[in-house]
């Protein structure tokens, strides 16, 4: 029932997706081409320099077909604040097969030859810098492939400083010598590196079998810097299975930028014994930034979890933290104020608490947090102190 009701927001994305893309030629001179772009830029997006803020950047190969799965899952994530927004860029290679030409290579030796080398440095030294030259982009940069395309994709981890530092790895038709190369690669990577590879039941036989064969060889990598996850999927096919796998996929490596969840706030944050409950919160944050290059805003149902923690915990320290903050990240509401108001009764300095709770009241309201509350506060204050 779950997988239903997911595939029907998917679904509905899609088509709302379609409406908000655009498709561009695109003069390629290490190419000598042109060749058909896709975008979307999301909503959020804005060009206004001083309030524009950093979107990762996903380029998909096999646009063609694989474009609108990718696009649809990230407006269906991102809505539901489970990922952050990204840009995507598609790259058309199924109206002539240039995905055979695009993406070969050596049987000698496994690298790309012939025009695959052209088309490696029209992705990491063309394309992606006309993108970064045109929108804000991110550190966090992942490429997306199938099968022969999904095998390229690894060819740009074989550098000092890769192009990307996210890669999804849909069935790939392994070039010679290539699961050996993954592993070194990953093993021995020196910056924060999101590696995901799926397969199915009903695989091509032989990218299955080298598929697991990577898998098996991949649990023992272990690597502060490697972030890895592998699919099995039991129903479907090679064809299919990009549908399956790509949700899936983001679930897994966002899901620390998910906003708090009960299990979460049950299991971690109520137990957090490390100090003042809102260090678990930077944590979680600073993490989040270390991961993917930049800096996730505060969500207000993550403020509320630690707001009921510290209440919970009569953790003082916190509510001033929480003060602070949201009156920096919310500062047209009646938060950060009502949260300094309480902090002030609670301090036992209840002169102070009564004009902050006054100020809180003239600012818009924002959840829990509505003028009633306040008047309801500030007459308690004036029965108990006789202001």
């Amino acid at each position: 029932m779950k997988r239903a009701i997911l595939f029907a927001y998917l679904m509905l994305f899609s088509f709302v997706a379609l409406a908000q893309t655009k498709v561009e030629t695109f003069e390629s001179y290490k190419l000598g081409e042109d060749r058909t772009l896709r975008y979307y830029i999301p909503e959020n997006y804005t060009e206004d320099s001083e309030e524009s803020t950093p979107h990762p950047l996903f380029i998909v190969l096999d646009a063609d077909y694989l474009f609108e799965s990718v696009v649809s899952s990230v407006k269906y994530y991102s809505y539901f604040e489970k990922m952050p927004s990204a840009i995507v860029v598609g790259i058309d290679q199924n109206s002539n097969q240039e995905r055979y030409d695009d993406c070969d290579y050596s049987d000698a030796d496994g690298f790309p030859k012939d025009k695959a080398n052209d088309f490696f440095d029209f992705i990491s030294l063309e394309l992606v810098p006309y993108l970064e030259g045109k929108y804000e982009i991110a550190n966090f940069k992942m490429i997306v492939g199938h099968g022969i395309t999904a095998n390229f994709i690894n060819y740009f981890m074989f550098f000092e400083q890769p192009v990307f530092n996210g890669y999804l790895a849909l069935s790939p038709e392994m070039a010679p010598s290539m699961e050996q190369r993954i592993y070194d690669n990953l093993y021995g990577a020196k910056s924060k590196v999101f590696y995901y590879l799926a397969t199915a039941q009903n695989d091509r036989k032989e990218n299955r079998k080298r598929i697991s064969a990577l898998d098996a060889t991949m649990k023992s990598a272990e690597n502060e810097f490697l972030n890895y996850y592998y699919d099995d999927f039991r129903l479907a096919d090679h064809f299919t299975m990009p549908s399956y796998a790509i949700p899936k996929a983001f679930d897994n490596i966002f899901k620390i930028y998910e906003p708090i969840t009960q299990k979460e706030f049950k299991e971690n944050i109520l137990t957090y014994e490390d100090g003042p409950v809102y260090e678990y919160l930077e944590e979680k944050y600073n993490t989040i930034e270390s991961l993917f290059g930049f800096r996730k805003p505060y969500a207000l149902n993550d403020i509320m979890a630690i707001y009921a923690a510290l209440k919970k915990k009569e953790d003082l320290e916190s509510l001033e933290f929480l003060a602070k903050l949201t009156r920096k990240e919310f500062p047209d509401t009646m938060m950060g104020m009502f949260f300094l108001a309480e902090y002030y009764e609670q301090l036992g300095e209840p002169k102070k608490a009564l004009k902050t709770y006054e100020k809180a009241f003239t600012m818009q309201e924002i959840d829990f947090i509505t003028k009633d509350l306040a008047i309801e506060r500030m007459d308690a204050l004036k029965a108990d102190f006789g202001f």
